[in-house]
């Protein structure tokens, strides 16, 4: 156990409602092994920045207004600081329960959707001091999405934690969204669990930078003929990791999943990916998109396992990365793992420099060389902004994507 961990665990003794959860999370942690090199999941991404901090666990600020984003009209709540702020109404259908109120529904905040290899997961169980249940109910299409904002005052440490569970063909959007840049640390994890015939739309924008030091995790369970298209963005910082698992653990059910990274100067993401199809008939489609300029570093690693039940999958992962300087560093790792001799699988992963000579092009055409360098990043990424089912968060999106591909220079 590394000494900031023993810092932080210090005088910790789960005394509410959910201690038995808490302490067989707690009794994990102080077992498994702290990240390090030597460790092959965590073996590109260093938590040195996060054992030298001293961030503090306050109590919850002051949860400002939201901005809208325009056409989105969503449903928001805000978490600041690991507390709930909730909205005064809620569309027909969909209910929220706090972790803090005793309750059946609080009680499957822990359903074991998350992996417990996770150990910064396995840290939020333990310090997630409060958190929220959403249900959709059965036959309930949600129109208007629900947008969850992650928020972190400076100097602090937060561990916020989220469950829906979508009942029997419903539907539901859900855009989880956090961009914080000053010096904090935070765990945010969100768990899914989409019964049959239910369909979600999912969004996730890990957009903090700078100090602001973050690892995270989203994690689905797609019972018989469920869907999920999820889309995933993420900016760097000095620490900046996101884990994602989803299990087929139902027949025909399909998964889709477009992730962008951007990074610049020497930030740092780390993106790890884990789609179990545990039964037959199942379909995945996985994108990945990375730009990376200056001496930043982006890891990858996509894992596909196929059980010996699950016949007739048909599961696709692709990497593709671009590269904008000597310094720049993308380590990738696309697996698959198969056990049934009866699916259609493929994965691949591409790392290339931009076209110096299309770049020039553009200059002899009356394009500056930063408005040239613009038009081809753009280019690399905007197949998946294009892809996304929602209009109004794309027209969001791509003005933010500009300004960063603006500040990041070819080298």
């Amino acid at each position: 156990m590394s000494a900031w961990l023993e810092t932080t665990l210090a005088g910790i003794a789960p005394q509410d409602w959910l201690a038995p959860k808490r302490q067989a999370s707690l009794a994990l942690l102080q077992q498994v092994p702290w990240p390090n090199r030597k460790l092959e999941a965590w073996k590109y991404t260093p938590v040195r920045a996060l054992e030298k901090s001293n961030f503090a666990r306050a109590g919850a600020g002051e949860a400002h207004a939201l901005q809208a984003i325009e056409g989105l009209n969503s449903v928001d709540i805000i978490i600041q600081d690991g507390k709930p702020v909730l909205p005064a109404a809620l569309p027909a259908g969909v209910s929220i329960t706090l972790l803090s109120q005793p309750s059946v529904a609080g009680q499957l905040l822990f359903c074991g959707i998350k992996p417990e290899r996770h150990v910064f997961g396995l840290l939020n169980d333990v310090l997630a001091n409060d958190g929220l249940v959403i249900e959709v109910a059965p036959d309930c299409q949600v129109e208007r999405p629900l947008r969850i904002v992650y928020r972190v005052s400076d100097a602090a440490q937060a561990h916020g934690r989220v469950l829906v569970r979508l009942g029997a063909r419903s539907k539901l959007t859900v855009v989880e969204q956090a961009e914080d840049s000053s010096p904090s640390f935070s765990t945010h994890f969100a768990e899914y669990q989409i019964e049959a015939d239910a369909a979600l739309e999912h969004y996730r924008f890990a957009l903090q930078t700078g100090g602001a030091l973050n690892v995270g995790g989203c994690h689905f369970s797609l019972a018989d003929k469920s869907s999920l298209n999820s889309t995933l963005v993420g900016f760097g910082g000095e620490l900046a990791r996101l884990d994602v698992d989803v299990i087929h653990a139902g027949e025909f059910a399909q998964a889709k999943m477009n992730a962008i990274y951007l990074l610049d100067g020497s930030e740092l993401f780390d993106l790890h990916t884990t789609i179990e199809h545990a039964k037959p008939n199942g379909t995945t489609e996985e994108n990945v998109r990375g730009i990376v300029a200056d001496k930043a570093k982006a890891v990858f690693n996509g894992r596909i396992h196929i059980h010996r039940d699950a016949q007739k999958t048909l599961a696709e992962l692709n990497n593709r990365n671009l590269l904008l300087s000597e310094g720049a560093e993308i380590n990738t790792k696309p697996e698959l793992e198969i056990y049934a001799d009866d699916v259609r699988c493929a994965h691949g992963a591409t790392v290339a420099e931009i076209d110096k000579q299309a770049l020039y092009y553009l200059q002899t055409r009356g394009i500056s060389r930063a408005q040239a360098q613009v038009m081809l990043s753009f280019g690399f990424i905007n197949e998946l902004v294009d892809d996304m089912p929602s209009e109004a968060l794309a027209n969001w999106l791509r003005p933010q994507l500009r300004d960063r591909f603006a500040r990041m220079e070819v080298k």
